[in-house]
């Protein structure tokens, strides 16, 4: 029997706010002293009351709008009665029926195309503690307890490991180019469940779901989905039933295990916080954090398309991140500019260079300026490839201008006929073998002595002209 994998993603993004969510606490939690960042308000300390982040609610707000939803001007947060050993309240300060954001869409690519996945909520919430076991106790950081927590609830539109993959890489792209958080998977900046199910192919009922958790990578997504698919189909196909449970991802054995028993909204308890009032938003509210979106991936890729006439790889690549984007985009706004070939040596060398040192482009020393220098010299044949690569080199690793670096290396390019013309007399002279196969007909062999004459001219010669030169005097 073929199936049809059914899944739902629950994504939880961490927001770069000053404060937490309800106190005034520094939200920074990542590598800071344990319980540095606490008060009574985050540690629920008897009479402590909270207060509504307003920066973390239009982050929020803004997040919906740009996965195209509908703002709720009416919100209400609620206590979800769960017992977190790591959040001292004993419950979570949520939002459940009444949330900030619903009824939205974030379109990915499937296999058989573009399509759309449902967004049916994005909240806010608290984030947890961090618990730390070490030998036969366990430790509690409080850090991170309140931290503004923003999740994003999908319907059941997902139907394989790889469109869950692609929509987890379009939340975070569109996460980050708002600033509202860094996506960052491995310090727990974004976290996902996956809601998984499985049923007969060509049936509209959905299958037992199994929420698999502990997904902190988007290997991890992709692995874990496609090892639960597959346990559940053997559980069906071995007659048993698949149950509705909890399960974690075992990276290290790559299998999923179970965990507990599934909650379901109801173990909740779900009641409106006493302590907080309901929020309502007005209109001017809502129209000036729509105003203050900045233009989206989806957008960005239509006009790099239109104005610079790019392909859609090189596009998709380019838009990822939104500070590459803009390098790019500065420098092929230069005068002269060509932005296919701008495009290709930042995608190229500078990827290379920023993959290889582990840093940000906007840390790098070849300024877009400098790049559009670099180009023209090769256009205008002052320089050739293989100097270029060096100019680059020495421009990344101490900065200057391309133009001065070719000056006092002595790297411009000979493109003078007379001077190349001995050069390659000597290099015809000194391999005969060589010559004598051009001469037969064997021209892959020019190449051969193209790298001779280039090491002759200590990589100076116009490649171009050499191999003129190189069939003029074989005749050939």
């Amino acid at each position: 029997m073929r199936y049809e994998t059914v899944i739902g993603m629950e994504v939880h993004v961490e927001l770069q706010t000053a404060s937490k969510m309800f106190c005034g606490c520094a939200a920074d939690h990542f590598q800071v002293e344990a319980n540095l960042h606490i008060c009574p308000v985050c540690t629920a300390q008897p009479g402590a009351l909270p207060v509504i982040n307003g920066r973390a609610m239009e982050l929020t707000a803004m997040t919906g709008l740009a996965l195209h939803c509908q703002i709720r001007p009416h919100n209400v947060f609620a206590r979800k009665n769960y017992i977190y050993p790591d959040l001292p309240k004993g419950y979570q300060v949520s939002q459940y029926e009444l949330p900030l954001c619903e009824d939205g869409w974030v379109e990915i690519t499937s296999a058989d195309g573009p399509k759309k996945i449902g967004i049916e909520r994005v909240h806010l919430e608290e984030d947890t503690g961090k618990l730390q076991h070490t030998g036969r106790a366990s430790l509690v950081d409080y850090n991170r307890a309140g931290v503004p927590l923003m999740e994003i609830v999908t319907d059941a539109s997902i139907r394989s490991a790889d469109e869950a993959f692609d929509y987890l890489n379009k939340i975070r792209q569109v996460v980050r180019y708002l600033g509202a958080s860094s996506g960052d998977m491995e310090k727990g900046a974004m976290r996902c469940e996956a809601n998984i199910s499985i049923r007969p192919e060509g049936s509209d009922e959905f299958g037992t779901k199994v929420e698999v958790k502990n997904l902190n990578s988007f290997r991890a997504v992709r692995n874990a989905i496609a090892y639960e698919v597959e346990r559940q189909q053997q559980v069906i196909e071995e007659g048993g039933q698949v149950r509705q449970v909890t399960m974690g991802w075992d990276e290290q054995m790559g299998v999923t295990r179970e965990q507990r028993s599934k909650e379901t909204s109801e173990d909740y308890r779900y009641f409106p916080e006493p302590d907080l009032l309901d929020v309502h938003l007005e209109v001017e509210w809502i129209n000036r954090v729509g105003r203050e979106l900045p233009e989206l991936p989806a957008d960005k890729a239509a006009r790099f398309s239109e104005i610079y006439g790019l392909n859609q790889k090189d596009i998709a690549v380019l838009i990822e991140d939104a500070a590459v984007a803009a390098y790019f985009e500065e420098a092929a706004q230069h005068s002269g500019a060509d932005p296919k070939l701008v495009a290709n040596w930042v995608t190229g060398e500078i990827f290379r260079r920023l993959n290889d040192e582990d840093v940000l482009i906007a840390d790098a020393k070849v300024s877009p300026a400098a790049l559009v220098e670099l180009l023209a010299l090769v256009k205008d044949g002052a320089i050739n490839q293989t100097a270029a690569r060096e100019v680059f080199i020495e421009v990344w690793e101490k900065g200057g201008s391309p133009a001065a670096i070719v000056e006092s290396k002595g790297l411009k390019q000979i493109s003078d006929t007379s001077e190349l013309d001995e050069a390659v007399a000597k290099v015809i002279e000194d391999n005969p073998d060589a010559a004598g196969k051009i001469k037969a007909g064997n021209l892959k062999t020019v190449q051969f002595l193209m790298g001779q004459v280039m090491k002759e001219t200590r990589g100076k010669a116009n490649p171009q002209l050499v191999q003129e030169l190189i069939k003029k005097q074989l005749r050939v």
